[in-house]
C-alpha cells in the first residue's frame, strides 16, 4: 500500500513570510506527487478494465467450444472441441509473433504495421501488455467461427494451417486498416485525412471480426463441399442434426456473457471524462454500449423465434439461439454511436438477414453445420450498413475525436459518406479474406489436406483421428434401427399362471 501524502501546516508557517520561494516550491512538490498518484490511479483502473474485458472475450472460446460440440454429431465431439484449443493456442503464439506487430505496430504505413514482433519495445504510452492481450482474444474468435463452418469433415493440419495464417497475417491486416491509428480506413488516424471525412466505423468488429471468420468459413465449406448425406439425390436438403441442444445452450449463454467484454471493452478505457464534473463520461457510454448489445439479441431472438415458427412448425432453441448471436453480431460495429432504440431495429433485421441467409444456402447446396458463414458474415455486414443508417454524431464525436459537421447516419440526418465508407470496408473485406482465405483453402485441397477420407467421415472422427469418443453415444439413424429390430414374443401363461419373461428374438 502506498504511504499518504501529508502536509504539515507548522512547517508551512516557518517557510512562508521573507521564504515564499522555498514555500512555493514545497507545496508544488507536494501537489505534484498527489498529481502522480492520479495519474498511476488512473492507468491502473483503465487497464484493469481492459484486462477484465479480456478475460470476458477469452471465455467466449469456451462458448465457442460448447456451441460447436452441440451443433456436431457426438462422434465428431472430441474433434470439434480439440480444434477450439488449438485455436487459441496456435493463435496466441502466431499473433504474439506477427500479429499484433502486423495490426498496431505504429508507426507504419496504411496497410500493414511494422513494429512490435515478439512484443519487441513493448511497453510504450500508446501500447501495454493489456492491449495485447485483449486484441488476442478477438483473434482467435475470428479463427473460431471460421471452425465451426468446416466442421465434421475437415482434416487436423488444415486447422492447425489456416488458424496460425488467419491470426498471424489475415486478420491483423484488416484490423491495422480499421483500427490503427495509421490504417488507410481508420477513424483514429492521427493524420486527419479520414476515408469520407469519417473512416469506417466499426467499433468492436462487425466487420473486422465477424465478417473475416464468416468469409474465411464460406471459403473453406465451399471447397470442401456439404458432408455426407447433408443433401439427397434429388438434391433435398436433410437436417444433419446436433446431438446435444443442451450444449448449444449452455455455449450461446456465456457468448452472451463473453459480449459484455467484446463490446463495450472495445473503449480500452473507462476513465475518460465527456463533461467534467457531470455523469456524461466514458463510463455512461459503456453502460450504454451494454444495454444496445443486450437489445439487439433480445430482438434477434425473439423474431427467430416467431419466424422459425412460420416457416417450420416448431419452436426451435437452436434456432433461437442462431438469431440471437446474429443480433449480436450485428450489432457489435455500431454498439456505442447509436441508441438502444435503433439497436432494437438492428436486431429484427439481423434475424431476418439470417433466416434468408440459411434459405440461400439450403437452395446452393451449401453446408455450414453451424451457419457461421450466414451468422457471422452476412449479419455482420448488416451491421456495418445498420451503422451507416443510424450513428448518432454527438457519440462519434465523443469516440473518436470532436469533428463538428462529421458524416453520421444517414437516417439521422447525416448524410451518405458514412455509407459510401462502410460499403468500401464491406468489399475490401470480401474481397482481401476471399483472395487470402480462398487461396489457401484451394491450395490444400489440391494437396489433399483440407477434407477427410468418406469412410473416415462416416465412421466419425473421433474413433478414426483421435483415438476414440469423448463418450457413449447413439446416433438418431442407429437408435431407430435398435427399435425397429428389437421385436419381442407375446407372453404366454406359466402352468403356475404367472407371466414368463419376455424373450427377445
Amino acid at each position: 500500500m502506498s504511504e499518504a501524502i501529508t502536509c504539515s501546516a507548522t512547517e508551512l508557517a516557518v517557510l512562508l513570510g521573507p521564504n515564499a520561494t522555498a514555500a512555493a516550491n514545497y507545496i508544488c512538490s507536494q501537489l505534484g506527487d498527489v498529481n502522480n498518484k492520479f495519474i498511476d490511479a488512473a492507468f491502473a483502473i483503465d487497464n484493469t478494465y481492459l484486462l477484465f474485458s479480456a478475460y470476458l472475450v477469452f471465455s467466449m472460446q469456451l462458448g465457442f467450444a460448447m456451441l460447436c460440440a452441440g451443433s456436431v454429431r457426438a462422434k465428431n465431439t472430441m474433434n470439434i472441441m480439440l480444434t477450439n484449443v488449438l485455436d487459441a493456442a496456435a493463435g496466441g503464439l502466431f499473433y504474439y509473433l506477427f500479429g499484433y506487430a502486423f495490426a498496431f505496430g505504429s508507426p507504419s504505413n496504411g496497410f500493414i504495421g511494422k513494429h512490435f514482433f515478439g512484443l519487441n519495445d513493448i511497453p510504450t504510452a500508446s501500447a501495454d501488455y493489456s492491449n495485447f492481450l485483449y486484441q488476442w482474444a478477438f483473434a482467435i474468435a475470428a479463427a473460431g467461427i471460421t471452425s465451426g463452418s468446416i466442421a465434421e469433415r475437415t482434416q487436423f493440419v488444415a486447422y492447425l494451417i489456416y488458424s496460425s495464417f488467419l491470426t498471424g497475417f489475415v486478420y491483423p491486416v484488416v484490423s491495422h486498416w480499421f483500427w490503427s491509428v495509421d490504417g488507410w480506413a481508420s477513424p483514429f488516424r492521427t493524420d486527419g485525412d479520414l476515408l469520407f471525412g469519417t473512416g469506417a466505423i466499426d467499433f468492436a468488429g462487425s466487420g473486422v471480426v465477424h465478417m473475416v471468420g464468416g468469409i474465411a468459413g464460406l471459403w473453406g465449406a465451399f471447397l470442401e463441399g456439404p458432408r455426407l448425406g447433408r443433401f439427397d439425390n434429388g438434391g433435398r436438403a436433410i437436417a444433419l442434426r446436433g446431438h446435444s441442444a443442451s450444449l448449444v445452450v449452455l455455449g450461446t449463454f456465456l457468448l452472451w456473457f463473453g459480449w459484455y467484454g467484446f463490446n463495450p471493452g472495445s473503449f480500452n478505457k473507462i476513465l475518460v471524462t465527456y463533461e467534467t464534473g457531470t455523469y456524461n463520461g466514458q463510463w455512461s457510454a459503456v453502460g450504454r454500449t451494454a444495454v444496445t448489445t443486450t437489445l439487439a439479441g433480445c430482438t434477434a431472438a425473439l423474431t427467430t423465434l416467431f419466424g422459425k415458427r412460420l416457416l417450420s412448425g416448431h419452436w426451435n432453441v437452436t434456432d433461437v439461439c442462431n438469431g440471437l448471436l446474429g443480433g449480436f453480431a450485428a450489432i457489435t460495429g455500431g454498439c456505442s454511436v447509436v441508441e438502444p432504440w435503433a439497436a432494437i431495429i438492428c436486431g429484427f433485421v439481423a434475424a431476418l438477414v439470417l433466416l434468408g441467409c440459411n434459405k440461400l444456402a439450403e437452395k446452393l447446396k451449401y453446408d455450414d453445420p453451424l451457419e457461421a458463414a450466414q451468422l457471422h458474415g452476412g449479419c455482420g455486414a448488416w451491421g456495418l450498413i445498420f451503422t451507416a443508417l443510424f450513428a448518432q454524431e454527438k457519440y462519434l464525436n465523443q469516440i473518436y475525436g470532436n469533428k463538428p459537421g462529421r458524416p453520421h447516419g444517414l437516417f439521422m440526418g447525416g448524410g451518405g459518406k458514412l455509407l459510401a465508407a462502410q460499403l468500401i470496408q464491406i468489399l475490401v473485406i470480401t474481397g482481401w479474406v476471399s483472395a487470402t482465405m480462398g487461396t489457401l483453402f484451394f491450395i490444400l485441397k489440391k494437396m489433399k489436406l483440407l477434407r477427410i477420407s468418406s469412410e473416415d467421415e462416416m465412421a466419425g472422427m473421433d474413433m478414426t483421428r483421435h483415438g476414440g469418443f469423448a463418450y457413449m453415444y447413439f446416433d438418431d439413424d442407429e437408435s431407430h434401427k435398435a427399435i425397429q429390430l428389437r421385436r419381442v414374443e407375446p407372453r404366454s401363461p406359466s402352468p403356475s399362471g404367472a407371466n414368463t419373461t419376455p424373450t427377445p428374438v
